[in-house]
């Protein structure tokens, strides 16, 4: 016997559960998952937007910044924490091994890059810089790694900085590997962020960086943000978890991006 449809609070709480758990959702897998069409996922969307709790994005959603701690307020991080998935840390251990001694890499601001900063524990002569705040805190507990914070203008939702004097600062590096974040990628649309600054300081990095590797998970295929950044042609690297759909990934090695999945324990 079929189980009975689910009422729309059952599916918002469904919704959330997801995003709370990837960070971003398609609302093309949430139809699936949740077994209706995509008309009855966006009217669902469109409440919890009207509750502050969501965002829209094209293509799908992500959650309100602010929802763990009220309208307005950043996510500490133990809520940014909760967001990560056992594919993102996979993706980290994959990046691990792009990371070498007395090199000099670029950490984007989230969760992803965030899974990285255990991993590189015990190296010699590493130099981060960053615009994320959670991974400097973090990072100091590592005394042996040298930490450059970008500064610039404060996202407190984001917990970043972002805009001219960040990426000013970044133009005056030489960076050997820049690991990138997006909230979403596709060969179409690149990868996107939500604001022009946001953008910019992405766009200073890959500038100063000899090496540049996408950290994304396979959920964030096809998602996309307001800007676009750059095109994933620019790219050196995509390391995305095995949960990647077999014909994008022959089209990302058609770009000619060196592409790795990472299997996730």
């Amino acid at each position: 016997m079929s189980s009975a449809p689910l009422i729309p609070e059952q599916r918002q709480a469904r919704v959330l559960a997801a995003l709370r758990r990837d960070g971003i959702v398609s609302i093309r897998s949430l139809a699936e998952v949740l077994g209706v069409s995509h008309m009855t996922i966006r009217r669902d969307i469109s409440q919890l937007e009207s509750d502050g709790l969501v965002v829209g994005v094209k293509g799908g959603v992500r959650l309100v910044e602010a929802e763990a701690g009220g309208h307005g307020a950043p996510l500490d991080h133990s809520a940014r924490i909760g967001l990560e998935l056992p594919r993102k840390r996979a993706i980290a251990r994959a990046a691990a091994s792009h990371v070498e001694d007395g090199s000099v890499i670029y950490l984007d601001a989230g969760t992803t890059t965030h899974s990285l900063v255990p991993l590189l524990a015990g190296m010699k002569e590493l130099t981060v810089v960053t615009n994320d705040f959670l991974i400097v805190n973090s990072l100091c507990r590592e005394p042996s790694i040298t930490t450059i914070h970008t500064g610039g203008n404060v996202d407190p939702a984001a917990g970043c900085a972002q805009g001219l004097l960040a990426a000013e600062t970044v133009s005056r590096l030489n960076i050997d590997t820049y690991f990138v974040s997006t909230a979403g990628w596709s060969i179409n649309k690149g990868v996107s962020s939500p604001s022009s600054d946001k953008a910019l300081l992405k766009q200073s990095v890959l500038s100063a960086s000899t090496r540049s590797v996408l950290l994304a998970d396979s959920t964030k295929y096809g998602a996309s943000s307001m800007v676009k950044v750059f095109g994933l042609e620019r790219l050196d690297l995509i390391i995305t978890d095995a949960g990647l759909a077999g014909e994008t990934a022959d089209d990302l090695r058609k770009l000619g991006v060196d592409l790795e999945l990472a299997a996730v324990r």
